[in-house]
């Protein structure tokens, strides 16, 4: 179709004159704001439908001082966890009228410095963010000294009172390390893809707070049971495929090799299980195995994968609630909202091998 051809969108001059009301009128009836009567409320909005009229988001914005629209923020948007997060608001957000802008930082700083910048620039009307890291946050204090409201999703940095949706990993991790310690397991390995440079070391303070809270987890597990744990064992910095695979088989070899091993995440878990099936190390006769959220795929595997459960698609709802509720009440004080997740116990764990000495 030729553009002369093309019928050019209806605008409120064209819906006041099918209305036969003033612009002015049929502005204020579309936008919300001002003192109209009902009878021309509705003439105006009969009259839009008429002519398939679609605001203007610029102009809506100028009139009501809101773009209806909210900035998501999150660090991996291949995770399926923050799949469900971000459908868990985009849900909430839609049904009361707001669209969602939405940045994929890939875990970097410097990538969501520059995604909250552009949030900023399109006057979002508020930010939901899944902080990289509570060392840089430079931006995130920008945002909120902009007047925009903000909730953390699966992350916190108290000291900067922002409301945070969470789940208690430290208190599901210590369960479930105690439960592989039960299971005479004393060697018990973590895998996980967040950035640490110079690796792991007991006096390590990761800057993302959602692994730390895993691998404390872990660590008070095994203290609480005198075990001390091996620096070998935990592996961080596994941010491909290649470098979950490699860090696999290293752990795997030790001599003192971990009896169970812990995912935190399912796309670090799945290639852990990608690699022990290539390597033939059998789960669970081999080695035990657990990770953290509950995909599909985990329960459909040979042996099914025994999961740490988190609610993700009701912590989007939930901050998206949230936030419309900081929208209406800015000057509230700042909420910590923790959900409850749960372990999902399924066939591959199992006791330590007769065969396996059990001495950490």
């Amino acid at each position: 179709m030729s553009d002369t051809n093309r019928q050019r969108p209806a605008t409120v001059a064209d819906v006041a004159r099918t209305a036969k009301v003033s612009k002015a009128q049929a502005a204020r009836a579309l936008g919300g704001y001002g003192a109209v009567s009902e009878p021309v409320r509705q003439k105006v909005l009969a009259a839009a439908e008429e002519l398939n009229y679609r605001p203007n988001a610029l102009a809506r914005s100028m009139n009501t001082g809101r773009s209806q629209t909210i900035g998501v923020v999150i660090g991996d948007v291949e995770n399926p966890f923050f799949g469900l997060a971000t459908r868990g608001l985009s849900d909430t957000l839609r049904r009361r009228g707001y669209d969602v802008v939405l940045a994929n930082t890939g875990e970097r700083v410097d990538v969501e410095e520059d995604a909250v910048r552009v949030m900023l620039d399109k006057r979002v009307d508020g930010l939901v963010v899944s902080p990289a890291s509570s060392a840089h946050v430079d931006h995130l204090v920008g945002a909120l000294d902009s007047g925009r409201p903000m909730v953390f999703l699966d992350r916190s940095i108290p000291h900067l009172g922002v409301d945070s949706v969470e789940v208690d990993l430290r208190g599901l991790a210590r369960q479930a390390t105690a439960e592989l310690i039960d299971a005479g397991h004393r060697r018990i390995g973590f895998l996980s893809a967040v950035d640490a440079p110079g690796g792991y070391t007991p006096d390590l303070e990761l800057t993302n707070s959602s692994v730390a809270e895993r691998l404390a987890g872990i660590v008070e597990a095994c203290a609480a049971a005198g075990i001390d744990v091996d620096p070998t064992w935990i592996r961080l910095n596994l941010s491909t495929p290649e470098a979950i695979h490699a860090a696999t088989r290293e752990i795997t070899s030790l001599q003192n090799a971990p009896t169970a091993l812990i995912a935190s995440d399912s796309m670090v878990g799945l290639e852990v299980l990608t690699t022990l099936r290539a390597d033939a190390v059998r789960v669970p006769d081999d080695v035990s195995f657990l990770m953290f959220d509950d995909m599909p795929w985990s329960s459909l595997v040979d042996p099914p994968i025994t999961v740490i459960s988190q609610p993700a698609y009701d912590m989007g709802v939930l901050a998206a609630e949230t936030l419309l509720t900081r929208l209406t009440a800015p000057g509230a004080e700042p909420v910590r909202h923790t959900l409850a997740g749960r372990v999902v116990h399924r066939e591959s764990v199992a006791p330590v091998p007769a065969a396996k000495p059990v001495d950490a």
